[in-house]
């Protein structure tokens, strides 16, 4: 059913593109303004300065994008990502040292935001029904009855267009907000008689570096892995600042890899001779030893705008009709957790499930939409919080008392190290922590289950008395070993495989 002649989307990134996906069923026309000129090769562009950073694509997103655009992930895959286990895929340095290398329910896609986006914009452009205008600015939006129970928004106000005129109305029947952390949406609709929209905001002072690299032709034994994690210390005592480091070497398209390394409040390196610096200060030697293996074919990128911001338009007493919001400018969360393309598109289907049932894009659909996506990002929001919060420098309007943050910082890591080991060898709670990671579960149903519970507390049981199955750590300080073990029994493993579309991960790990 078609409510209404035109959407506009405001943005052309992976919210925007998934929101246009998503309402094109419903409307005659989809017309998304961006403001940048995107070049052909998709290269890195102001408009998204964290596409030079490593993105996880999480489960819940994949499925949520292939429902917009199907053939998605196929798609992805077919351009050049990797669709591996990171079980055995990843050389995994957390805890005592390097986790066993094991078999897993879970498998990722690896890729660019670059070949994320183009592959998106690809399918975006087989719809026929939606346009996208580049190098056009939105300047304010046009409303009537501002704040009334009868208010909506009626369109958008633009420059850049080709029409001659210095500002042009674009009229609307619905308009979707997706210019990120800095939209003025709020800003505007305030100056045109709405309440201000409440924000929630929790800044850690994340900061985080990252420099692209070309593999080497010849890889050396004991690099089998795709990706390489070391996690911060559990450690409390002094130690050097770089143990608290979270870095990655990240595998994506064309045998390159993106390096990061990110930090909560430390100063993070800036210049290409300090990140090489750097790397050989962490506490996995073999970190540096890959990196100095491998060609720098970029400069040292660092960022930032990694705090955690939520515009609460679900408690405006009357939200304006014909305006949703969608992604990083509803809810823009810290970027190492991996969750704002995810969330973003399971907002967007979320859009497409109201309009599926709508019968006008109404004040009652406003408030509906508004509330559902509530449901949605709270549990995001949740898990979001649970780190950061542990922090004394940490700003914002989501301060923890003074207890729990201390509780958080001492208890935050051995937690996760405790329920990571777990994870290797219990597969119920395996599966619960594969879907709150995957944004499928929120962590509080998680931490609520009795099995949850049952299963940490008798691998605590199981640790206290050296009767694990597999081992705790093995030493940070020497390569990674690559036996894969099945049944508590270690036996030789070969290279990381990307796994063919539609084939268990665990029939070729068995192979």
């Amino acid at each position: 059913m078609r409510l209404g002649s035109r959407a506009v989307v405001l943005g052309g990134s992976v919210a925007g593109m998934c929101a246009a996906g998503a309402a094109a069923e419903y409307f005659d026309e989809v017309l998304v303004l961006e403001r940048d000129v995107i070049p052909e090769d998709a290269e890195h562009r102001r408009g998204v300065p964290q596409s030079k950073h490593p993105h996880f694509l999480l489960n819940s997103g994949r499925r949520a994008m292939d429902r917009i655009f199907p053939g998605f992930e196929d798609a992805l895959i077919e351009a050049g990502a990797l669709h591996m286990m990171p079980s055995q895929a990843a050389a995994h340095c957390e805890g005592a040292g390097w986790v066993p290398r094991g078999e897993s329910t879970m498998s990722m896609v690896y890729s660019s935001r670059l070949l994320i986006e183009r592959t998106l914009r690809a399918k975006l452009a087989d719809v026929s029904n939606v346009e996208v205008e580049e190098g056009v600015a939105v300047v304010g939006l046009e409303t009537v009855g501002g704040g009334s129970d009868a208010g909506r928004v009626t369109g958008v106000w633009v420059t850049g267009r080709e029409t001659g005129s210095s500002r042009d109305l674009v009229d609307a029947d619905l308009v979707i907000d997706t210019l990120g952390r800095g939209s003025q949406v709020s800003k505007w609709l305030t100056k045109a008689g709405w309440s201000e929209t409440p924000i929630q905001s929790l800044d850690a002072g994340v900061t985080y570096t990252s420099r692209w690299y070309q593999k080497p032709a010849d890889l050396p034994d004991w690099w089998w892995w795709a990706q390489m994690s070391v996690m911060p210390t559990a450690e409390t005592r002094p130690h050097p600042p770089e143990h608290d480091f979270l870095c990655q070497i990240f595998p994506i398209e064309g045998d390159r890899v993106l390096v990061t390394m990110g930090s909560w409040g430390h100063p993070m390196p800036r210049e290409d001779e300090e990140f090489v610096e750097t790397v050989h200060k962490l506490r996995a030697p073999a970190f540096g030893q890959a990196v100095d293996l491998c060609e720098p074919i970029s400069d040292v990128f660092v960022t930032k705008s990694t705090g955690n911001r939520r515009r609460r338009y679900d408690e405006l007493e009357n939200p304006p009709a014909g305006l949703v919001v969608i992604g990083d400018a509803i809810c823009g969360f810290n970027p190492f957790y991996a969750q704002g393309m995810s969330s973003a598109s399971k907002c967007a289907v979320l859009l497409a499930d109201h309009l599926q049932g709508a019968s006008a894009v109404d004040g009652a659909f406003t408030k509906n939409y508004f509330a559902a996506q509530r449901s949605l990002l709270d549990d995001i929001w949740t898990l979001a919080l649970a780190r950061d919060q542990g922090y004394a420098n940490a700003e914002g309007t989501e301060l923890a008392p003074q207890w729990r943050q201390r509780l958080a910082f001492r208890g935050a890591w051995p937690i996760f190290n405790h329920i990571s080991a777990t994870v290797r060898e219990d597969a119920k709670v395996e599966e619960h922590f594969t879907a709150v990671f995957n944004l499928d579960e929120s962590v509080t149903d998680m931490v609520k289950s009795p099995r949850v519970l049952f299963g940490l507390a008798r691998h605590g049981v199981k640790r206290l008395f050296g009767r694990t199955r597999l081992p705790m750590g093995f030493d940070c300080e020497l390569p990674p070993p690559s036996d894969i073990w099945r049944d508590g029994v270690p036996t030789p493993g070969g290279r990381a495989q990307v796994i063919p579309r539609g084939v268990d991960p665990r029939s070729l790990a068995r192979a």
